[in-house]
């Protein structure tokens, strides 16, 4: 058994590409610049090197959530990894992405008419007195 989990977090690298498949079902497509930071040798300097990932997430909740979906928003992803192979002009190709199957905004909608419509957060049902110390 493996185990096939990712959680990253990032900004939207561009605008995210709603389509559908032939048999109807929806597919959202975008990429998040994912910073691996590291140690310059020579200057001794800490450095940021992004990582482009491609993210593809499917169904009703990936509709709904492509307006709220800009270049450059920040975003946290919880999906899995999935290898896709493929051939073009005679020349093989292959890509990994994650299956995004939970994500969250970091940015705030910028416009209200967005923010409206967003659904407003359920409240934990967790008060003062419920916490023991």
């Amino acid at each position: 058994m493996g185990i096939n989990r990712v959680i990253i977090s990032g900004n939207l690298t561009r605008d995210p590409e709603l389509r559908s498949t032939a048999s109807g079902h929806v597919v959202l497509g975008f990429g998040v610049a994912v910073n691996d930071r590291r140690k310059n040798q020579q200057t001794g300097e800490w450095e940021d090197h992004p990582n482009f990932v491609d993210c593809t997430m499917f169904g009703a909740r990936a509709e709904a959530i492509a307006k709220y979906l800009n270049k450059g928003g920040k975003v946290a992803i919880e999906g899995r990894l999935r290898w896709s192979q493929w051939e073009r002009d005679g020349q093989k190709r292959s890509k990994i992405e994650v299956i995004v199957e939970e994500i969250e905004l970091m940015t705030r909608v910028a416009d209200p008419k967005q923010a409206e419509a967003m659904p407003a957060p359920e409240p934990a049902g967790v008060y003062d007195e419920d916490i023991p110390f």
